[in-house]
């Protein structure tokens, strides 16, 4: 299958899931992962009805963005360096990855500089790998913390990357928790906080983890097929 059909099926698989449920087709934000390819390929998945892309690494994202169109939401969910800031900020409508203080304070320092809001979901690293980024629960309230101190920085929800599984039920602990914890910090009330988005699940797990209340997933094997990396 061709990348239309690719994405037209990634999407009727989570309508599917959310039938199911009783939850609407509309509830999960569905964010076409575009590392590595090129625009002629990311035209398509938009043509196909893409309206979120996601991208991985800041100059790629800028090079790409004089094509997109204004109609697009624009990702950025890869690790951010603080000294990228300045590239990227104003640029995107969500950075999935803040996944530490320092960027915290430096998306702030520079968002006031330009006064600009920079929208963001708090990374957590719920499996404790010490291969990925992120907060465990603890560090989480410190953050918090800080974040109702800000005016620049405004907390949209929480993104989480599960460890890779060749069968995706033996990670649903994972996107079960992290669900868990998204609903109680929707119940409380903080500044700059808006639990509206939990963005979990990626073209390995994406299924399991709507099943689990995801509303945001990131698929890009699934829908471009794999990645050339030595287009790197």
């Amino acid at each position: 299958m061709g990348i239309r059909e690719n994405f037209l099926e990634v999407k009727k698989s989570i309508e599917e899931v959310l039938t199911k449920q009783g939850r609407s087709k509309d509830d999960v934000t569905l964010v076409a992962v575009t590392k590595l390819h090129e625009i002629d390929e990311i035209m398509e998945v938009i043509d196909a009805g893409a309206t979120d892309i996601g991208e991985n690494k800041v100059q790629e994202l800028i090079k790409k963005l004089e094509y997109l169109p204004n109609s697009i939401q624009k990702h950025f969910q890869g690790t951010l360096q603080t000294n990228k800031v300045k590239d990227i900020i104003g640029k995107v409508s969500l950075i999935h990855s803040m996944d530490r203080i320092s960027l915290l304070k430096e998306l702030e320092k520079r968002g006031k500089k330009e006064n600009i809001v920079s929208n963001v979901l708090i990374q957590m690293n719920i499996s404790g790998e010490e291969t990925k980024h992120g907060w465990d629960e603890e560090e989480l309230e410190k953050t918090l913390d800080i974040v109702e101190q800000c005016n620049y920085v405004k907390v949209l929800g929480l993104m989480t990357m599960a460890p890779h599984a060749d069968n995706p039920d033996d990670i649903r602990w994972v996107f079960r928790n992290m669900k868990f914890l998204f609903d109680q910090l929707k119940d409380r009330s903080f500044k700059n906080v808006e639990m509206k988005y939990l963005s979990m699940g990626m073209s390995n797990d994406y299924l399991v983890a709507v099943e689990e209340g995801s509303n945001m997933v990131r698929v890009g094997t699934k829908i471009f097929g794999q990645r050339d990396y030595s287009k790197k």
